[in-house]
């Protein structure tokens, strides 16, 4: 094992827990309307018409065909990103890649598949779907419509998500049943919230997954997004309550089809504990695997053999879609 014994933080990114610890923690308990909650925003997504348009980009790369894309998400924002086909062999699978919440200014195309699809839409009010009313910022994005669930940004976030779905499916209906999802980090959260309410995405691959166990995440120091959410909480009351409609950890405790995930023990910017909530309220399936990582969010000794090794589960993993 390669834990940073070393680093700059003023606080102990593994908060004291053991691999054990971390394995034992449970998801919390749904709110009152959870479910419905999220049915209800999935029903109003899908019905919404993507309007999917694509030109070629300024992008270019030997193995993929690059298309700048732009969609319609809920609320009339247009989502913005990449469509990237492969240069040989047939379109066989779709998969849709989330980003962190740095966004993203650029596809990445150092992904472990062949004969797909691949989008990479930029969650709204950042980089490629900059709006005029959400901060690009994650301190000021994460806090945008806090106080209201039905308007909170990252709701809205994982309708983009959903609308992409529907976009690949506009554009190839023949993948009907072959879309997967890969995000880390706040891509990771995004994940975890959309996939249990959308029967169209067949299987997930989180990474460092945020927005896990939300009084956790609301307590636990950090240097990531959750950092602008605890000082708002501290001078805004009923933040928590809103909040449990947003945790991924619950909405986890739903997804039904396979899943790998890889959650770190060291991690400055989302807390271990926050991540092993997601990861270990995915049902216990042979489908399933949580693949554990030394560290999240900073680099450490052994890192690019753990990624090597994740990567190659990965490819295997998105084969089978």
């Amino acid at each position: 094992m390669s834990i940073p014994k070393t680093h700059p933080f003023p606080f102990d990114p593994t908060y004291g827990m053991t691999l054990d610890t971390l394995r034992a923690i449970a998801p919390p308990e749904a709110p009152p309307g959870f479910d419905a909650f999220w049915r209800k925003r999935y029903e109003r997504a899908i019905a919404t018409d993507p309007r999917p348009r694509v030109q070629r980009s300024a992008l270019t790369h030997p193995a993929w065909h690059i298309l700048d894309i732009t969609y319609v998400s809920t609320g009339d924002i247009a989502i913005g990103g990449w469509l990237l086909l492969p240069r040989e062999g047939t379109v066989r699978r779709g998969v849709i890649v989330g980003h962190g919440y740095g966004g993203r200014e650029s596809p990445d195309f150092d992904q472990p598949v062949e004969e797909t699809a691949l989008l990479f839409p930029c969650f709204r009010g950042m980089s490629q779907s900059r709006h005029p009313s959400i901060p690009p910022d994650a301190p000021g994005h994460v806090l945008h419509g806090i106080d209201r669930p039905d308007d909170y940004v990252i709701g809205g976030c994982v309708e983009d998500l959903w609308l992409g779905v529907s976009t690949l499916l506009a554009l190839y209906p023949w993948l009907d049943g072959h879309i997967g999802y890969v995000g880390a980090s706040f891509g990771g959260g995004i994940g975890a919230l959309g996939i249990p309410f959308d029967p169209r995405i067949a299987r997930g691959h989180l990474v460092v997954p945020t927005f896990g166990d939300r009084a956790s995440w609301l307590t636990l120091p950090t240097v990531g997004s959750a950092d602008s959410a605890q000082a708002y909480a501290k001078t805004h009351e009923g933040v928590l309550d809103h909040l449990r409609l947003f945790d991924a950890a619950t909405a986890a405790a739903r997804i039904t089809v396979p899943m790998l995930v890889a959650p770190a023990r060291f991690d400055p910017a989302v807390a271990p504990p926050c991540q092993f909530a997601v990861a270990n309220a995915v049902p216990t399936s042979r489908d399933n695997e949580n693949f554990v990582l030394d560290a999240g969010h900073f680099d450490y000794p052994g890192m690019l053999e753990q990624n090597y090794a994740l990567r190659e589960k990965l490819r295997r993993f998105l084969q089978a879609l």
